[in-house]
């Protein structure tokens, strides 16, 4: 009796493991063929073996930064239309309707349905507008235009002469003398004392502003860094090279080149030939020139009271020849 107990209470042991019962036998002495069981079922995971969760981003608000928009293109969003601008008109949906037009010189453009219309003036944003209207009064309902500036043919400056990079510059905003000089590369060395603005009248006709370049460069004269107009051009002169020539009694004799904006006296010539040696005669120098018929003039100095101070230094000028003689004594 105690020997049936040990066995039921294994075999409900094995049962609650899972295991297969042992084989019993049939009345016939048979084993009984053993019953499959079921198959085992991994543990879950705990929470320290699972693998870690990846960051998800979190939801959009619908507050996501804008990028940052490009300067250019803002001025030229507020910069007003002109003859000769470039302008890319596209109507979304309808690309029948979409035209790249320049602006005419009486500031209009044309578009389909539309015909003929005045835009100069107005601003990019502007025009727009008008557009929209335009179109839904007449043809579509609630059009989505967009006007965009290809080129800036009526806000140009022309910068000339000697400076790094003569050219036509794009005007998008304001700009100063010395924005447009540095723009164009900067003046260059062969650049004269003055350069010219040459702008036109509303009224018709043009005038020409000198500015001194001493003035503007040093920043000695604020006013001269004056504000530059759509269409005006800005001459730099090139500075025209005076060559000197002194001989004689001096210790380099030769040609001096130099420019005429910065004009050059006698005294400063012989100084920069080395200056005079111990056997020149001073008081007898000869400027020899070719006057205005060509013919030809000999002027004289005296450098002994040049340097005294009691005659002045004379200006010499291209093409003059000065001649230091030396002392017999």
């Amino acid at each position: 009796m105690k020997t049936m107990q040990r066995v039921s209470t294994a075999l409900l042991a094995l049962t609650l493991l899972g295991a297969p019962r042992p084989a019993r036998a049939d009345g016939d002495g048979s084993a009984a063929p053993p019953q499959e069981s079921a198959p085992l079922q991994e543990p879950a995971p705990s929470k320290e073996d699972a693998p870690p969760k990846e960051a998800t981003a979190p939801p959009d608000s619908g507050e996501s930064e804008a990028p940052p928009s490009d300067p250019v293109t803002a001025i030229s969003r507020e910069a007003p239309v002109g003859a000769e601008d470039l302008l890319e008109i596209s109507v979304f949906e309808i690309p029948d309707l979409t035209r790249t037009v320049r602006v005419s010189e009486r500031g209009t453009i044309t578009l389909p349905l539309l015909g003929e219309l005045k835009v100069g003036g107005l601003t990019p944003a502007q025009l727009e507008e008008r557009l929209r209207d335009e179109l839904g009064r007449k043809y579509l309902e609630d059009p989505q235009v967009s006007v965009f500036v290809r080129e800036h043919g009526s806000k140009k400056v022309s910068v000339l002469g000697a400076v790094g990079k003569p050219g036509v510059y794009e005007m998008l905003g304001a700009r100063t003398l010395l924005q447009v000089l540095s723009e164009a590369g900067g003046l260059t060395k062969e650049a004269g004392a003055d350069l010219f603005i040459l702008r036109a009248r509303p009224e018709g006709g043009s005038e020409t502003i000198p500015i001194d370049l001493l003035g503007l460069m040093s920043n000695r004269d604020p006013t001269q860094n004056l504000n530059v107009h759509p269409g005006d051009i800005v001459s730099v002169p090139i500075d025209q090279q005076l060559y000197i020539y002194v001989d004689g009694a001096v210790r380099t004799p030769g040609r001096i080149e130099q420019l005429a904006s910065r004009p050059i006296t006698l005294g400063q010539a012989i100084a920069k030939a080395g200056g005079a040696t111990e056997r020149a005669n001073l008081k007898s120098i000869q400027i020899l020139r070719k006057g205005k018929d060509g013919a030809p003039l000999a002027l004289s100095a005296n450098l002994s009271r040049i340097r005294k101070g009691k005659d002045p230094d004379q200006p010499l000028q291209d093409g003059d020849v000065v001649v230091v003689p030396e002392t017999f004594f």
